[in-house]
């Protein structure tokens, strides 16, 4: 006899939780153990690219192989998230001997604990149980969700509302900007068209928290672009999207930051317009210019700069493919934003200094900007480039040269 669940809000920090399969469902279940800081342990023999992003930041640990049952020895919760109703059992019943909670991403009649629809507002969290019924659960989220935003409107409305720009029979995308890595950095518009959405298109530098607030049904796409790594040609995604539109969907392509600044917002827009596909582009807040702010580096400032930049640095300055007038952004008087700069900032910094930018110029570096791995180191520009290193900074991170890195320091 089935019993209600039981409520609890789990305390995991430093403690063992183990998630079993590395595809898209545990790309949605990662980052709120994560948040929860849990000592993640991940069993699979092949990781989706996000994930793939966690091992190589040191955040999770990973055994690349199949589930054993000693795997559970020690650990508090485990996460099967995989589809193949055998292997999933096997974890169960490697649990129940051991007494460990069990979370059953395929047969929820079989797991021992349930995933609630979550919803988070500054330090309150939400959980939703809907009785078995996700839907049920998502509604209610929803809801609450609005009321602590504040949002205005009646507590309990359709998916799309009449009006929106996704309404209608045909499929539709959406070209998403999520903002610097904060989940609350996204803006309204662009969460709700994230609620209504039927397929999801997300990039590696996509706030995760967000992908655990979809609904169970929406297909993730992961569609991440590790640097200098296996990654999905912008062709496929491409075609994904137009794919899915083209079949009645509503497919949101989610992009870290802003979807127009170096993140190819463009080539997906005139992909769509070809193949007479509608588009809705949701703005978002771009890196260039939060990750200065939350560092307290404004871009610019009264009698100190009145002009910024923001370049990519993704090919050498003395590379035949470089776009960038290095040697004209030398003799700039303003703030200089580098996007995608590390790996070539020796040679970068160098070649702005050999054309005429002073090396005790200011600058500092932004890692991970308004996350909790956030890191600001600052410096010189003739040292900063030796300075990354010695401090083992890595991407994603911002470099910012000029003044007014040191504009508001006391």
């Amino acid at each position: 006899m089935n019993g209600n669940p039981y409520p609890l809000g789990l305390r995991l920090a430093g403690r063992r939780v183990v998630v079993v399969g590395g595809g898209a469902v545990a790309s949605r279940r990662v980052p709120a153990l994560l948040d929860a800081r849990a000592d993640v342990f991940l069993v699979a023999p092949e990781l989706t690219p996000a994930l793939q992003a966690h091992v190589d930041a040191g955040r999770l640990h990973w055994a690349p192989r199949r589930f054993a049952p000693d795997d559970l020895d020690g650990a508090w919760l485990v996460h099967v998230a995989v589809d193949d109703p055998v292997a999933a059992a096997s974890v169960s019943a490697a649990a129940a001997e051991r007494r460990v909670f069990c979370v059953r991403a395929d047969d929820r009649a079989a797991a021992t604990a349930w995933t609630p629809a979550v919803t988070r507002h500054g330090p309150v969290t939400v959980a939703v149980l809907g009785g078995g019924d996700p839907r049920r659960a998502m509604t209610v989220r929803d809801a609450i969700r609005d009321l602590l935003g504040a949002r205005k409107g009646p507590l309990l409305t359709p998916a799309v509302e009449k009006g929106s720009p996704l309404n209608g029979s045909g499929g539709r995308v959406a070209l998403v900007g999520a903002g610097p890595g904060d989940p609350e950095l996204i803006t309204v518009k662009g969460w709700r068209l994230l609620t209504e959405a039927d397929v999801v298109v997300a990039d590696r530098l996509v706030p995760g928290l967000l992908l655990d607030e979809l609904r169970p049904d929406v297909e993730l796409v992961d569609a991440s672009k590790i640097p200098y790594g296996p990654s999905k040609t912008q062709e496929e995604i491409n075609r994904i999207l137009v794919d899915r539109a083209l079949a009645g969907k509503v497919v949101v392509r989610l992009k870290g930051g802003d979807p127009y600044v170096f993140g190819r917002g463009g080539e997906e827009l005139l992909a769509c317009a070809e193949a007479g596909v509608p588009v809705t582009v949701v703005p978002g807040v771009t890196s260039s210019i939060a990750a200065p702010a939350v560092a307290g580096i404004p871009v610019t400032h009264r009698a100190v700069a009145h002009e910024f930049t923001v370049v990519s640095g993704h090919v050498a300055p003395d590379s035949p493919a470089s776009l960038v007038r290095w040697d004209a952004l030398a003799g700039l008087r303003g703030t200089l934003v580098i996007l995608m700069g590390l790996k070539n900032l020796a040679a970068i910094t160098a070649t702005l200094v050999a054309h005429g930018r002073p090396a005790d110029t200011p600058a500092a570096v932004v890692q991970e900007a308004t996350t909790g791995a956030q890191r600001v180191l600052r410096s010189t520009l003739g040292a900063v480039a030796a300075d990354v290193v010695h401090a083992q900074l890595r991407p994603p991170a911002v470099v910012v040269v000029g003044d007014v890195v040191d504009a508001l320091a006391t």
